[in-house]
């Protein structure tokens, strides 16, 4: 029995009956039971594969799963609409740095790790620094030797690698021990910490970061006679942020928005201060 994943493998199956169009035919049954009228209805074994025919509707599939506690569950499935056949463009958007986490038991199979990518990113520029960097959190475990490289660019990247392959320092280059069982701080800071400019960037680029600073702009207007939106994008005629009215709610918001792109991240703080 499958217990937790029950039914996963039935929805698998039939999602790429869908795709395909052809139902396959059922595993471990020779002979039909008896208990059923088979003849009184359109319900049939699939004895063998049979093709399933595009109609004048989607096609549509039922999945049961009966788990071994007793909770059953019941899903429909519908066939995909048809996509745009325009192809799909692999370029990943610009950014200014691109965090690349590496995690092993040792500082040993840590720099053979670093060192592998290194020589990934330098054989295969093409791979993609984003994409990297989603396969190193999504598919890596998070051990207690630890080493963060930020770069914009494949050939930086590599080459911060390859230092920490070498136990070297370089620039762009975080690494030591982590406390797994630690806990985690946000601190919020306030007055004096602003720069023209800040967030901008990570407006353009980051729909979480960007839909935070559209709600908390949306809370100012009936308080406020200048755009929030239009002091972090530096909109000619914008309010400076030498006011006192004007940067503290700018930094609260920017607070707010790298906290929530924090979450979006799996990274949620046990506190905040600030």
């Amino acid at each position: 029995h499958t217990q937790a994943a029950a039914g996963v493998a039935g929805v698998i199956k039939m999602v790429e009956a869908l795709r395909h169009g052809v139902l396959p035919k059922s595993l471990h049954i020779d002979t039909p039971t008896s208990k059923v009228d088979w003849d009184s209805g359109a319900v049939a074994l699939l004895t063998e594969r049979r093709d399933w025919p595009e109609v004048d509707r989607p096609r549509r599939a039922a999945v049961s799963s009966f788990g071994v506690s007793g909770t059953n569950a019941h899903v429909i499935l519908e066939q995909a609409p048809v996509g745009d056949d325009a192809p799909q463009s692999d370029a990943e958007p610009a950014s200014a740095a691109t965090p690349l986490m590496l995690s092993a038991a040792s500082e040993d199979a840590l720099r053979a790790q670093a060192g592998a990518w290194g020589r990934l990113l330098t054989e295969r520029p093409d791979t993609g620094l984003a994409r990297t960097a989603r396969t190193l959190v999504t598919a890596r475990a998070a051990l207690e030797q630890r080493a963060v490289v930020v770069a914009a660019e494949p050939a930086d990247a590599a080459a911060a690698l390859d230092a920490v392959a070498r136990g070297e320092e370089a620039a762009g280059v975080v690494s030591g021990r982590a406390e797994v069982s630690g806990r985690s701080v946000f601190v919020f800071p306030g007055q004096g910490s602003q720069w023209v400019g800040m967030g901008r960037r990570l407006l353009a680029e980051s729909a979480v970061f960007a839909e935070a600073l559209g709600e908390v702009g949306k809370a100012l207007e009936p308080h406020t006679d200048w755009s929030l939106l239009d002091v972090v994008n530096q909109v000619p005629g914008a309010a400076s942020l030498e006011r006192v009215d004007v940067v503290q709610p700018v930094s609260f918001a920017v607070n707010v928005g790298l906290a929530r792109l924090w979450a979006s991240l799996g990274v949620v703080p046990d506190a905040v201060v600030g």
